[in-house]
């Protein structure tokens, strides 16, 4: 039989391995100088919209109205009228940093303690982060004096929320990035014994990384980009390019120690674990584009990332790595650690011994173990029934306890409204017309004390500021809204020729999760679809198509179980520095879904893989099944654990989202990689017995696909092989 596309490419490239390496090489350079070049085009607010939020931002954008951005200082004291001087001294420093203009005069609370600083810094918004850092510091500045006299202050706004969100974020990603490597690099010791093995995987994950930034950045001149989605590419980049190049090296060296020669070997792991990488990445690609139906910016911009990442880390594993081993040969195990490495490459074909051991019972008494794990991930997914999501505020986001957050709380709870007010935005053919102004004023009148109208004559164009009750976010904020939307401005401007939307905040939250409950049918629908499609094809049976999408829903049920008991509910949050926050981001589940999808299917090809290889040299069902697991069980656990790893650090970091997401990542993968594959996979395909293998008369069509090739038997004791050339 001809030799697949992953053998071909493996030969080609040990026979080549300069023009592989210096070409990997030459593109890692040419992707990262150009990228970094050109850099990356973040998304601006009026992109994000959705729904009537994105219509009213689109038309400020349009009408060339720009929107400045805001801050608000509340300087507060413990007796009435006690801020007065150290307002009076704030708002002549703030003056003077150049950076402010329309500062209004000092609004009182209702009880006289607490005073409001309301003003805009100049310039556009969209770089106004980048110049805030005057205005903080006199805000700092007025705090550390104030202090003394029992004054406090509390700043928060457009630019001063976007600087901090900025910073954190880079701060995290740094960090990430400075403890996952390392221990991904640690793992990868332990379950290698020799440095030069160890380092290759993380070595080829990092560079592919590295290039798929570059790529990114490119990209992000069309398809504008959140600051997350870098955090995304890095988690995804680092998790399944050490896994791929894990999965290949691992075949390798069973090779060897089984007594292959080098190129023999080589041409062993390329045939087999070189084809489950092509399958994986091209099922996670595609299950990635997924991402492309929900509708929303932020979920294009991550398919984006994360198919460049996968699809470079893919080519990576199955080019540059076959020309890597065969430069290194026998070297490849330089720099044995002594206790972690006293077998040598005969440790490596022994992998698999305490598997072969808990497998026993499970294949002796499959149902039973069906049954017990399944109720199990059932189980942990029942906390998944009662699911909140929502746009999670700034309080829940950073932390209660982060500064950011107090500002926020304080200000809201003296000033209810005024930092998330909603907008109307209306658009009319002669804004200035009797019945057109008195559309805007009777939602002036009945929205209440604090809104307040603009109007842009030449753009045609008005906006008006209706502070919302409540802390922006709550039960009260959404019933105000609510209001606005359904009865105050359709009443307004009802039988008139102008378009009248309602924007702001939380107009944007709500239209977002929207537009996700809409999206996620469809995504789900594509990618199970793709999922069926790909397994159908690889394995030419419906059985083994179906299971695994059976299999991927419960993980995702686990993961949400997991996710909702500790963020909804606050169970065990303090173990890892979070706490209760009485909802999941709204765009969680969806990304969730998503991710485990492809990434579930690194373990599921690969497995089946080696179970389908051991049926085609003929041995039965039950045995096919226990090589399949015992072979791949050292090197599913060694890449499950350094995904766990990966994911857990991202578990750690300080907004609420990244934990959200590394936790749910990090239980899916550890038990996909253990209850799914090591108890459930075996035990369910043992029940199914030959229906696993049948194709069914109607698809006797489809291309039988080798999943690796039966080579001359191995010397009976392995024998020493010089460094390759192959």
């Amino acid at each position: 039989m001809r030799p697949n596309l992953a053998a071909r490419l493996g030969v080609w490239s040990a026979h080549h391995r300069k023009t592989a390496i210096l070409g990997w090489l030459l593109f890692v350079v040419l992707a990262t100088t150009i990228g970094g070049a050109s850099g990356m085009v973040t998304a601006s607010d009026d992109e994000m919209g959705v729904g009537d939020s994105g219509r009213a931002a689109a038309i400020l954008k349009d009408a060339g109205v720009e929107e400045p951005a805001g801050e608000l200082v509340m300087v507060s004291s413990k007796e009435a009228g006690g801020w007065r001087g150290a307002a009076s001294d704030l708002s002549r420093a703030l003056t003077a940093t150049g950076e402010t203009r329309k500062m209004q005069e000092p609004l009182p609370s209702a009880d006289g303690k607490d005073a409001l600083l309301r003003f805009q810094m100049k310039g556009a918004s969209d770089d106004a982060a980048d110049r805030v850092q005057p205005v903080l510091d006199a805000v700092q500045k007025a705090g550390d004096a104030g202090a003394r006299d029992g004054v406090s202050v509390y700043q928060f706004g457009d630019a001063s929320s976007e600087k901090h969100l900025g910073d954190l974020l880079a701060d995290d990603l740094t960090r990430a990035e400075f403890t996952a490597v390392p221990l991904a690099l640690g793992i990868l010791l332990v379950a290698f014994g020799a440095v030069v093995a160890a380092l290759l995987p993380v070595g080829l994950a990092l560079t592919a990384c590295v290039a798929a930034f570059g790529l990114l950045s490119l990209a992000s001149h069309q398809l504008h980009l959140f600051e997350t989605t870098y955090s995304v590419m890095f988690l995804m980049g680092l998790a399944v390019g050490v896994d791929y190049c894990l999965f290949y090296l691992r075949r390798e060296r069973d090779e060897r120690a089984a007594g292959h020669d080098a190129e023999t070997a080589l041409r062993i792991a390329a045939a087999t674990s070189g084809r489950a990488v092509l399958v994986s990445g091209l099922t996670v690609m595609v299950a990635m584009a997924g991402m492309f139906l929900s509708g929303l910016l932020l979920f294009e911009g991550f398919a984006v990332a994360t198919i460049l990442v996968v699809c470079v880390a893919m080519l990576g594993s199955v080019t540059v790595l076959p020309a890597l081993l065969s430069a290194l040969g026998d070297r490849i195990n330089a720099g044995r650690i002594p206790f972690l490495n006293r077998k040598g490459t005969k440790g490596a074909h022994a992998s698999g011994g305490i598997a072969g051991k808990l497998l026993r019972p499970v294949l002796a008494k499959p149902a039973f173990f069906a049954v017990a794990s399944a109720v199990l991930l059932l189980a942990l997914a029942a906390p998944a029934l009662g699911m909140k999501t929502e746009q999670l505020g700034l309080e829940k986001q950073f932390g209660s306890d982060a500064p950011l957050s107090v500002s926020f709380r304080e200000i809201t709870r003296e000033f209810p409204g005024g930092p998330a007010p909603a907008q109307v935005v209306v658009k009319a053919d002669d804004i200035g017309s009797r019945q057109v102004r008195d559309a805007l004023a009777q939602v002036v009148r009945e929205a209440g004390k604090g809104a307040e109208l603009t109007v842009h004559q030449d753009a045609g164009v008005a906006e008006i500021d209706v502070p919302l009750p409540g802390d922006g976010s709550d039960a009260a904020s959404k019933e105000a809204l609510g209001e606005l939307r359904d009865d105050v401005v359709p009443a307004a401007f009802d039988g008139l020729e102008a378009q009248a939307y309602v924007g702001g905040d939380l107009a944007d939250s709500e239209d977002f999760g929207d537009q996700l409950s809409r999206g996620i049918l469809p995504v789900f629908a594509f990618i199970a679809a793709v999922t069926f499609l790909l397994m159908l094809f690889s394995f030419r049976s419906v059985v083994i198509a179906v299971t695994s999408i059976g299999l991927n829903l419960l993980s995702v049920g686990a993961a949400y179980g997991v996710m909702t008991a500790v963020f909804q509910h606050g169970w065990g949050a303090e173990l890892i520095g979070s706490e209760q926050v009485g909802a999941i981001e709204n765009w969680m589940p969806l990304f969730v879904l998503v991710v485990l999808f492809g990434l579930s299917m690194d373990y599921h090809v690969f497995v089946v893989s080696r179970i389908s290889e051991a049926r085609s040299r003929g041995l039965d069902n039950r045995s096919a099944i226990r090589e399949g697991i015992t072979r791949t069980a050292g090197a599913v656990t060694g890449a499950a654990v350094i995904m766990v790893a990966v994911f857990a650090v991202f578990g750690t970091l300080s907004m609420q989202d990244m934990q959200q997401m590394g936790v749910g990542l990090g239980v899916a993968v550890l038990l996909d990689a253990t209850v799914v594959r090591m108890v459930l996979l075996p035990s369910l395909m043992t029940l199914l017995g030959e229906r696993n293998w049948r194709t069914p008369r109607g698809l006797a069509w489809l291309p039988k696909i080798s999943h690796g090739e039966d080579p001359a038997p191995a010397p009976s004791a392995p024998r020493p092989v010089p460094s390759a050339t192959v």
